[in-house]
């Protein structure tokens, strides 16, 4: 069996390790202030389950060490969008948790059976800088990260978003008796996902699966949240957030297009803010967006969020890349009628991850 390494300058072959199974990865992540919530392996079991990707670690530690670094990354098998690593699929970023000086390129084994198209890495900070065999890594995708400083007082946040699209909205949500409730019980998932339907319809793509978060309510339970707001008791808009350490993440968001007017999205989002000034978390991850999504950027930018860019970095190792198969997916699915979408975006995703 060929392997190519990284480097001629890395000296410790790499280990490979089951970041589900092996507790050491748990207690690296527990104890790095970089991971997040999409190390942890909760996020991963919920990726294997839904999607049958199979997560893996990249480590120089031996198997007698407690883990000094590892990068994680989630082997992807597709006929339709080729087989690659991705650190990690359906994640915002996923930081390799390296020491200083370390190059997150040197921990992939490459194992040439495997017939990979690339390797791509998703970090916040980090960016590889070494060739995986005769390959260099290169920017693949470009976003917007929009993070918001929860040290100011509450009173301070408040006064620090759009007075118009978010401050006026939240005020009236609340005059107009909007209810938002909370947890991860399966009513509220199906108030969450009728709401997600209706806004991918609007959007002209298919839904994810309703395994993946039902999954995550499963192996996330005590880190997700459910909120949903209503207005005479009919669902309105809902958001899905995780805790994890000192942070608070939103990852997904849907609503009525037909109670925009009542601001049910940023009551919630206000209420998230809240809930996580009591409990002392620092800062609130209001995720990515893509660069040319203005209204996407403009929307997180008025709740007065740090905005940095966000590099996706690509090692590709065959000339065939996936980019012509998922720009012939998404024009495929713009045609399609509703009924037709459902049903594929319970396989399609499991080919974009």
């Amino acid at each position: 069996m060929q392997r190519l390494m990284c480097t001629e300058r890395h000296r410790v072959p790499p280990q490979v390790i089951d970041p589900i199974t092996d507790p050491r990865w748990t207690e690296l992540i527990a104890r790095d202030a970089r991971a997040s919530l999409f190390h942890t392996p909760g996020w991963l079991l919920a990726l294997r389950q839904t999607y049958g990707y199979q997560p893996v670690v990249f480590t120089t530690s031996s198997p007698s060490q407690s883990l000094a670094n590892g990068v994680v990354f989630c082997r992807v098998r597709s006929w339709l969008t080729g087989s690659r690593l991705v650190s990690l699929p359906f994640s915002d970023h996923c930081e390799p948790l390296v020491g200083a000086g370390e190059d997150p390129g040197d921990f992939i084994d490459y194992d040439a059976s495997d017939h990979w198209r690339y390797v791509e890495l998703r970090p916040v900070d980090a960016a590889p800088g070494v060739k995986l065999g005769k390959n260099s890594f290169h920017e693949a995708e470009r976003f917007w990260l929009h993070r918001l400083d929860l040290s100011p007082t509450a009173g301070e946040i408040f006064r620090r978003f759009h007075p118009d699209c978010i401050r006026r909205k939240i005020r009236r949500a609340e005059r107009e008796g909007v209810v938002c409730d909370e947890g991860n019980s399966e009513a509220l998932l199906e108030s969450f996902y009728g709401l997600l339907k209706r806004t991918r319809r609007r959007h002209r793509l298919p839904p994810q699966p309703k395994a993946w978060f039902r999954n995550l309510a499963m192996f996330l339970a005590n880190s997700i949240k459910i909120r949903v707001a209503s207005k005479d008791g009919r669902p309105i808009a809902s958001i899905l957030t995780f805790s994890c350490k000192n942070k608070l993440i939103y990852k997904y968001g849907c609503s009525d297009e037909r109670y925009h007017r009542i601001g049910g999205i940023q009551l919630l989002l206000w209420r998230a803010i809240q809930e996580a000034k009591e409990k002392n978390f620092a800062e609130f991850d209001l995720g990515r967006c893509e660069l040319g999504n203005s209204g996407l950027r403009i929307f997180k930018d008025r709740w007065g969020t740090n905005r940095s860019k966000l590099t996706y970095w690509r090692c590709q190792l065959k000339r065939l890349s996936a980019d012509r198969e998922l720009l012939f997916a998404r024009r495929f699915f713009s045609l399609c009628p509703y009924s037709l979408l459902q049903v594929a975006g319970r396989s399609f995703y499991r080919h974009i991850g």
